[in-house]
């Protein structure tokens, strides 16, 4: 059988999202490269304009280069473990692989084999995540994780004391794998669904609700995650630039939600927003 190999060149800052936005297009299989990443789809099962669209929205801030050939089916998920490191967040927090073997013990340890899904850690946003939860209050709480790829904050939420966590992607891989993930790291608390939160209906309001996805998503999705949200109930974002806070913050004002505190890490941001007690 031949793929489709989608080869991206762009800056480190940036390959988790571009992955993320090549996902979109169709692409099912990923694999680091020293410039970028290569993405690989069955021949001709991919949006070869959404593509283009990725292209001219990333243009303006960032070298972006996508090339095209035809490869034969090879286990490229072998290769993608190969690269995979551990790492540690604040001093509290291992992700790591479950081939990676480590000698000292930290407070939460993380189990992670990521099968071309999305959320390891490596990534600023994801980090950035991990790093603001672990300032949060998750005990016997009830939490959404939107978009959840690996379901790493599904996992983190179920180890910092959630009562359940409800997660969902639109990838079906990462549906399998955040699955796996969940029992390699024995959390039965959390629940996983493929489809978009529009689409999806929960038994109840959340006290929590993460999302680490893209600028564009979080303000398209921003009123849904408001209605989510139990008053008094905390949003935690990430996924865009530090310059973005602005917009995004408006946006959760318009939407009774106010900014709590933000973190950085080499220009991409968290912000964690609470809900008025006032029904929104």
């Amino acid at each position: 059988m031949f793929y489709t190999r989608l080869t991206v060149t762009c800056p480190p800052d940036f390959l988790e999202i571009i992955m993320a936005e090549v996902a979109e297009a169709g692409f099912e299989s990923f694999m680091e490269t020293e410039e970028g990443f290569e993405a690989y789809v069955e021949n001709e099962k991919f949006d070869g304009r959404y593509l283009l669209h990725i292209q001219e929205r990333y243009s303006h801030v960032m070298p972006l280069i996508f090339s095209q050939d035809r490869v034969q089916k090879q286990n490229w998920n072998e290769e993608w473990e190969k690269n995979v490191e551990p790492i540690v967040v604040d001093e509290k927090c291992l992700v790591r692989a479950s081939f990676h073997q480590i000698e000292k013990k930290y407070p939460y340890e993380i189990v992670i084999t990521p099968k071309m899904s999305f959320g390891t850690g490596h990534h600023q946003t994801t980090h950035l995540m991990l790093k603001s939860m672990m300032r949060m209050d998750y005990e016997n709480k009830n939490v959404m994780d939107a978009g959840c790829g690996t379901a790493i904050l599904s996992i983190m939420a179920s180890k910092l004391g959630a009562k359940s966590v409800e997660a969902f992607d639109i990838d079906e891989w990462s549906i399998v794998n955040g699955k796996e993930n969940a029992e390699v790291n024995h959390c039965a608390n959390i629940n996983i669904r493929q489809g978009k939160i529009a689409e999806l209906s929960f038994d109840t309001s959340f006290d929590i609700v993460l999302a680490n996805i893209n600028r564009n998503i979080l303000l398209a999705e921003m009123q849904e995650y408001a209605n989510a949200l139990s008053p008094g109930g905390h949003l935690l974002l990430s996924g865009f630039y530090s310059t973005d806070i602005p917009v995004l913050a408006a946006a959760a004002s318009h939407h009774g939600l106010q900014e709590v505190f933000h973190d950085e890490r080499e220009n991409w941001a968290a912000v964690l927003f609470v809900k008025n007690n006032a029904k929104n």
